[in-house]
């Protein structure tokens, strides 16, 4: 037996600490939900007997108190005294914390200890992440700028321009109502990037069925290369109906919990891309279901991160860089706490260049986190 291995199989987790974090965004995020200038995640902090410690994030964008004692009272009982990589395990004795169908504060809470269990088996394994995983020699991964808020044709086009001199080749774009209004800025915003640069939309469930036909087919008209979230992630047949109805591809996910909830429209190729949020989908072995299910029916994958942090960042491009299907990232350029006090890494938007993000190579998730700045943001 080596010594990693020998490492591992006497290791115990000997405590689990739930971090609630709340922040003020430097800038606004502005989508068709509102507008967001306050947001929550909480880290999860794993330690063993053997001196290995573990961090996850659990996208926890409010209440994050809630998340957090949900961690510690009914998870945390679960984990003590086990042995850190018997990750299946374990994630099948916290899906059984509450009954009912999966999804919900149970399953972001769950993300959030397995990331922190994978850091722990990089860790006692000396291997990042994705060598874990088994890779497919990818040492960058591809990324999009995100987001062009929705705003004003002046604000938007200084969005744009913003993610252009940071030398992006990818811009994601949010678009709401009114419907003409957006596909009148579908075609400003193409003919301000160009040809050159590849643009997809985010509409965060703002459409009817017949106002997503209408912009659907303005993306079409205007070389968009995805249509992401038009429509409720619980109106599969709309999805459905409206892939027959516009030419430019489809994305989703970002809402999916558990693999099931993603069986249907990947199955059936309604879409094109799918967008599973590690720190919301169960973590990285549930996510990694997802995206190695997706690759079996020629479905990209297309990490969603949204406002969360360097944790959940991290985890993702470990996913990306490791899973066939890979399409590109998602790669938020706000300057949140989240992203550059917790730890010395810098964020992904400030270390890609041309629209590739380097993957951390040190073991684990290959970054170290700041306590002490994790304390000065968590919830009192």
């Amino acid at each position: 037996m080596s010594d990693a291995n020998a490492a591992g199989a006497d290791v115990k987790i000997t405590d689990v600490i739930a971090h609630p974090l709340t922040q003020t965004l430097p800038r606004p995020t502005v989508t068709s939900w509102g507008r967001y200038s306050e947001v929550s995640i909480v880290l999860v902090e794993i330690r063993t007997d053997a001196g290995h410690v573990g961090v996850g994030e659990t996208l926890a964008r409010f209440s994050p108190r809630a998340y957090a004692d949900l961690i510690e009272t009914s998870l945390k009982p679960r984990l003590l005294g086990q042995n850190p990589t018997d990750i299946t395990q374990h994630w099948k004795t916290m899906r059984r914390a509450l009954s009912g169908r999966a999804g919900g504060m149970l399953f972001e809470a769950i993300a959030g200890i397995d990331i922190a269990l994978w850091d722990i088996l990089g860790k006692i394994a000396g291997l990042p992440i994705y060598r874990l995983l088994g890779g497919v020699g990818r040492t960058e991964v591809a990324v999009y700028a995100a987001s062009v808020n929705w705003g004003t044709d002046e604000f938007m086009d200084a969005e744009l321009d913003r993610y252009l001199e940071k030398g992006f080749p990818r811009v994601k774009i949010k678009v709401a109502n009114p419907v003409r209004d957006a596909c009148r800025r579908i075609e400003r915003l193409r003919k301000r990037a160009g040809d050159d640069i590849e643009l997809c939309v985010d509409a965060n469930w703002a459409y009817t069925l017949e106002e997503a036909i209408e912009v659907g087919r303005a993306l079409t008209a205007n070389g968009y290369f995805w249509f992401e979230e038009p429509l409720r992630p619980e109106d599969e047949q709309g999805y459905e109906q409206l892939h027959r109805q516009c030419a430019t591809p489809l994305a989703a996910g970002e809402s999916n919990y558990t693999l099931d909830q993603a069986m249907r429209l990947v199955s059936n190729r309604t879409l094109s891309y799918l967008q599973p949020d590690v720190a919301r989908s169960g973590g990285i072995s549930e996510t990694r279901r997802m995206a190695e299910f997706a690759a079996a029916h020629d479905v990209s994958y297309a990490p969603h991160i949204g406002m969360s942090g360097i944790v959940c960042e991290t985890a993702s491009v470990h996913l990306a860089a490791a899973m066939p299907n890979l399409r590109a990232m998602e790669c938020e350029t706000d300057e949140s706490p989240f992203k550059t006090a917790i730890t010395g890494a810098a964020p992904g938007a400030d270390r890609q260049k041309n629209g590739l993000l380097p993957v951390p190579t040190g073991p684990g998730l290959g970054i170290e986190v700041d306590w002490d700045a994790v304390k000065s943001l968590r919830v009192q």
